[in-house]
């Protein structure tokens, strides 16, 4: 399948969630998904030279889907800012990172990207 035009901002959602049936419910997956920063889509676009740009991440914290609490990571002017509530502080690209999901499949950490958007950097979409 390819894509004929790409779009300007895509966005996609890592399936965080998985119903167990031995269990009768849906349990949270913290496995590590690395996103990068910069994405090229050349394999499934029609315009081999689809590139984006990452710049804003939903992290969804907590260890189930029926709990928990969600903040964000919004790049902008070149400065990724960390939003949680009222409390809003700049962070540094590299913690971006911290929010891929854990190595190992139980983990202290709770804090996974849930939601990726990306900007195009072509002009050929911006038309």
């Amino acid at each position: 399948m390819k894509i004929k035009k790409p779009p300007h901002i895509l966005v996609i959602h890592l399936k965080r969630f998985k119903y167990i049936e031995q269990l009768g419910r849906y349990k949270k997956l913290s496995y590590r998904v690395v996103f990068p920063l910069e994405l090229k889509l050349s394999n499934t676009m029609e315009d081999a030279d689809s590139e984006y740009s990452l710049f804003a991440v939903v992290v969804h914290v907590g260890s189930g889907p029926n709990h928990g609490h969600y903040i964000s990571l919004v790049k902008s002017h070149n400065h990724w800012l960390f939003f949680d509530d009222e409390n809003v502080e700049m962070i540094d690209e590299s913690a971006v990172q911290t929010f891929f999901g854990s190595a190992q499949e139980y983990s202290s950490n709770t804090d996974h990207g849930y939601i990726l958007f990306y900007e195009s950097l072509g002009a050929s979409s911006k038309s």
